[in-house]
C-alpha cells in the first residue's frame, strides 16, 4: 500500500483542531515533501523523522514521499506531528498495517535516535481528540500523566518509536488471532501493560484516561499537600458526576434543563486546579526573587 493516513492535533492558542496526515509513496525523485502550511520546526521534521526511522532499525523508503497535512488552510506549528508523520510513512511502506493504527491520535516529537520527546499542549490536544471522536492517543511517556487527565481516552505511552511500532504490530496480530488485548500489552479497567520495543528494552504502557495516579498539583507546604501523595482523577470524576446529578456549581438544576456534561466539567475543574497551583508556584518564586 502506497497511501496511508494517521491523525494528529494542531493547536491554535489553546484550541485543538484535528489534522489528517496522509503519506503517499511513489516513484520519482527521492525525497520527502511536506505540504499543508508547515512552519519551520515542522519542515525540519524531514531530517528528524528519517534519522529516527533508520535508528529504530526500520527501512527508509528510498522513493518520492509526499506528506499532506489537512486541512491545508490551517497553520501547523511545532514538532508534535513527528510521530504521526513517521507512522503514516511506515504504514504507506507496508511496515505498519493500516488496521493497527485504528482510532489512535499521534502526538510527540522524535529524537534522531528514535526516542519520543515530550511536547507542549498535550492536555488541550487530547481533549480536542476526544471531542472529535477518537478513543485513544499515543504520546511520549513523559506526557502520559497530562494526557490521562481526559476521562474516557486510552493513553498509549511510548518511550521510543521502535517500541510504539512493535506495540502496533502486536495489536494487529492479536486482533487477527482473536486474542484479548492483555496478551498484546493492552489492559482494561485502568491497569498497565508493557512490552519490549524493537531494538531495545523500552516498553509501552497503556492507561485508561482518569486512572493514572498523578502528583499532587498543590505547591509543597501548602495546606493539605502531602509529599509523594498521588491523586486519581477517577475519584474526581465520580465526585463531579454525583454533583451534576443535582447541580453544576452548587445550585439545583431546574427541571427540563440538561445538566452539564460531567466529563467536560471534570476536565475543566482539573485544568483550573493545575492553573491555580502553577500561579501559586510562580508567586512564591517571584516573592523569593524580591527578597533576594
Amino acid at each position: 500500500m502506497s497511501l496511508a493516513r494517521t491523525h494528529s492535533i494542531a493547536l491554535v492558542g489553546v484550541e485543538g483542531h484535528p489534522v489528517e496526515i496522509e503519506a503517499d509513496i511513489e516513484n520519482g525523485l527521492v525525497g520527502l515533501l511536506l505540504v499543508g502550511l508547515p512552519d519551520t520546526a515542522l519542515r525540519e521534521a524531514r531530517d528528524r523523522i528519517r534519522s529516527a526511522i533508520v535508528n529504530s532499525r526500520e527501512k527508509w523508503p528510498n522513493r518520492r514521499i509526499t506528506v499532506g497535512l489537512s486541512p491545508a488552510s490551517l497553520p501547523k506549528r511545532g514538532s508534535g506531528f513527528d510521530v504521526g508523520i513517521a507512522v503514516a510513512i511506515l504504514s504507506a511502506a507496508g511496515v505498519v498495517p493500516p488496521a493497527a493504527i485504528g482510532d489512535l491520535m499521534f502526538l510527540g516529537e522524535l529524537g534522531l535516535d528514535g526516542r519520543l520527546r515530550p511536547v507542549r499542549g498535550v492536555l488541550p490536544a487530547v481533549a480536542a481528540a476526544a471531542a472529535a471522536g477518537f478513543r485513544g492517543v499515543a504520546v511520549p511517556a513523559e506526557n502520559a500523566p497530562e494526557a490521562s487527565l481526559v476521562p474516557g481516552m486510552r493513553v498509549v505511552a511510548a518511550s521510543s518509536l521502535g517500541s510504539l511500532l512493535a506495540w502496533l504490530r502486536r495489536q494487529h496480530r492479536s486482533r487477527k488471532t482473536g486474542r484479548t488485548g492483555g496478551s498484546a500489552g493492552m489492559v482494561g479497567g485502568g491497569g498497565t501493560g508493557e512490552i519490549s520495543g524493537t531494538g531495545g528494552t523500552d516498553g509501552v504502557q497503556v492507561f485508561e484516561g482518569g486512572t493514572l495516579p498523578l502528583p499532587d498539583a498543590r505547591p509543597p507546604g501548602s495546606a493539605g499537600a502531602e509529599p509523594g501523595r498521588g491523586r486519581d482523577l477517577a475519584d474526581d470524576v465520580g465526585t463531579h458526576v454525583e454533583h451534576h446529578q443535582t447541580d453544576a456549581v452548587g445550585r439545583l438544576v431546574p427541571d427540563g434543563v440538561a445538566a452539564p456534561d460531567p466529563q467536560a466539567h471534570a476536565v475543566e475543574e482539573r485544568l483550573l486546579e493545575i492553573l491555580r497551583a502553577g500561579r501559586a508556584k510562580w508567586k512564591d518564586r517571584s516573592d523569593g526573587d524580591e527578597h533576594e
